[in-house]
């Protein structure tokens, strides 16, 4: 295996936010605003509008909630994060914030909550950059939070339609950067699970699932006792549970419903088309999956989570092409890796 697309995903457990440095930033720039199974991927910690909402809430009020100074607002918007308290915080923001208070991972967006109010308690401080707009600043590392705190006629509020760009800029470009590592890992786990399988005869065969029936191995997760080498993504399960990711977060959950990962889904391609390296042919020979594996990897909510859909098989170069707005039907039509000249390799 190729330790460091391992170790990078085990990243995801670093509290990192708004890192992403210049590399997201290139995606980002590139991309619009930024640049069903389960896959775990690397993850860097990052603020965004999911770091103070667990839910969506039904209504945004008409106006954002407003404040006799920028120190009440910030001490407003960590006393509703610490409290995860939607509501409020759904008043402090007013509908700007409607697209962008639920990334569908309650998990990552709890995790993102809680850091931001570890940053806000070690260290934070107000920048006045002029006498009608001051900065949210917290952790030691100083971070700007993206929503900048205004003022209108005597009061202040936050002006969630300035820092809406920002954030989804924020969210999708590191969105999209874990969902390539998250493929690498596939990747890898893949041609671990192959060596093995390897029988008497030598005959290789790659999994076609994530997570192994009851009792079995033939998915690249199973459940393992102390001692017991672990399955291919054995160490980065394990990890997740301890996050407070449980069950069978390989696409289902209860009532047969998709479950993202960190803003994307991911699922297993059984065959590679005409545009793929060795032409046209089916990796499945007699119900087992020895000629290669691929999958594709796309953004649960087009514009929010991600924008680029990426795709990788058994060479290990990942692909990625904007679907647009039918994403979500594109791919579920989908049952081939075949990356035409439309898609280029992803960064």
């Amino acid at each position: 295996m190729r330790p460091s697309n391992l170790e990078s995903l085990c990243s995801f457990f670093v509290p990192k936010w708004l890192h992403g440095g210049k590399k997201m930033s290139a995606r980002v720039k590139g991309h619009r605003f930024a640049s069903g199974s389960w896959i775990l991927g690397g993850v860097v910690f990052c603020l965004s509008f999911s770091i103070l909402f667990g839910q969506l809430v039904d209504a945004a009020p008409k106006d954002p909630k407003t404040f006799a100074s920028p120190e009440e607002a910030a001490q407003a918007i960590f006393e509703a994060a610490k409290q995860e308290d939607a509501k409020g915080l759904s008043a402090l923001f007013g509908p700007e914030g409607k697209d962008l208070i639920y990334t569908g991972d309650k998990v990552a967006d709890k995790a993102e909550r809680a850091g931001f109010v570890k940053d806000y308690e070690e260290k934070h401080q107000l920048l006045q950059e002029t006498e009608n707009r001051a900065i949210l600043v917290v952790g030691k590392k100083e971070r700007p939070f993206p929503i900048p705190i205004v003022k209108a006629g005597e009061t202040w509020h936050f002006d969630a339609k300035a820092g809406k760009e920002e954030l989804l800029n924020r969210r999708i470009g590191r969105n999209e950067l874990n969902a390539i590592q998250a493929c690498l890992a596939y990747v890898d786990a893949q041609r671990e699970y192959a060596l093995r399988s390897q029988g008497k005869k030598g005959l290789m065969q790659y999994a076609q699932k994530f997570w192994s029936s009851k009792g079995k191995k033939d998915g690249l997760y199973w459940v393992t006792k102390e001692g017991e080498e672990p399955s291919p993504l054995g160490p980065l399960a394990a990890k997740a549970a301890g996050e407070g990711y449980s069950g069978k977060i390989a696409g289902k959950a209860a009532g047969n419903k998709p479950i993202p990962y960190l803003g994307y889904f991911y699922k297993i391609l059984k065959k590679q088309g005409p545009n793929a390296s060795g032409s046209a042919y089916d990796y499945m020979v007699k119900g087992k999956m020895i000629g290669g594996f691929a999958l594709v990897a796309h953004p649960a909510v087009y514009g929010v989570t991600g924008i680029m859909t990426f795709v990788v098989n058994h060479e290990g170069v990942v692909f990625e092409k904007d679907l647009g707005k039918e994403t979500g039907k594109i791919v579920g039509a989908m049952n081939q890796f075949d990356p035409d000249q439309s898609r280029k390799k992803a960064e």
